[in-house]
């Protein structure tokens, strides 16, 4: 993890540093939390780092656990199951009101540039690049989308889910055979909505993400592995503790 600048707001910074680490895996399942290394990692105090796990503990992204103290929580397949039963419904909704608003010319110039250039990005991504990389550009994708729409709701009720979501992404995304596979998808999904096509957008986007909650499940049922390829705690040696 790369030191935090030191600017206001450290303790939402420390918390998205924080959650990025434990979806790319650079926090593994089961690991142990110590706060006094987290802060020298991050070039902050204990402060911040004590609120960000607070916050972490709330979202149950991390855990007590008994003697070993905080501990990274593994991932819930049942958990992630319902959080895609909610997205697919979310993405599809944005995607038809994206294409409906285009097709009324409601559109401004800012928000198709914005959402283009997400796009790009994600498509400009090398297959080995960082999961993390991977992840941040799909967020940025889907948040351009979301923001397409006009409807901020939207935005708002998955923002609360992100974290879960992303560690979700890096339990796919960490396979560079699925990120030309999920690019791909995004690309058809903002082609249909910038034509206009509401019916379309809204299939592909509720396919994009059905493929993606069900791989995700596959993966966390047959192979046991959590974001970033780390085997879950119970099926794995002991992480070594961050200290």
């Amino acid at each position: 993890m790369r030191p935090l600048d030191p600017q206001p707001a450290l303790i939402d910074r420390a918390h998205e540093r924080l959650v990025e680490a434990i979806a790319d895996g650079t926090l593994a399942p089961g690991q142990r939390i110590r706060q006094e290394e987290l802060g020298r990692m991050l070039g902050v105090s204990r402060q911040p780092v004590s609120h960000a796990l607070r916050m972490l503990k709330q979202q149950k992204l991390v855990e007590e656990n008994g003697r070993r103290g905080l501990t990274v929580s593994t991932v819930d397949p049942v958990r992630v199951r319902e959080l895609y039963q909610v997205r697919t419904a979310l993405d599809a909704l944005a995607a038809r009101l994206a294409a409906e608003r285009v097709a009324a010319r409601r559109v401004d110039a800012t928000g198709r540039r914005t959402a283009t250039r997400a796009l790009a990005a994600g498509l400009a991504l090398r297959t080995d690049a960082p999961v993390l990389a991977f992840i941040q550009a799909d967020v940025a994708f889907h948040a351009a989308l979301y923001r397409l729409s006009g409807n901020r709701a939207i935005e708002d009720t998955v923002a609360v889910q992100w974290p879960h979501l992303k560690r979700s992404m890096g339990a796919v995304l960490e396979d560079p055979e699925q990120r030309p596979i999920v690019w791909a998808e995004h690309e058809e999904i903002l082609r249909l909505v910038l034509t206009g096509d509401a019916g379309g957008a809204e299939c592909a986007a509720r396919r994009h993400t059905d493929r993606a909650g069900s791989e995700t499940a596959r993966r966390l049922s047959q192979s046991r592995l959590s974001p970033g390829g780390i085997r879950d705690a119970a099926h794995r040696p002991a992480a070594p503790a961050v200290r």
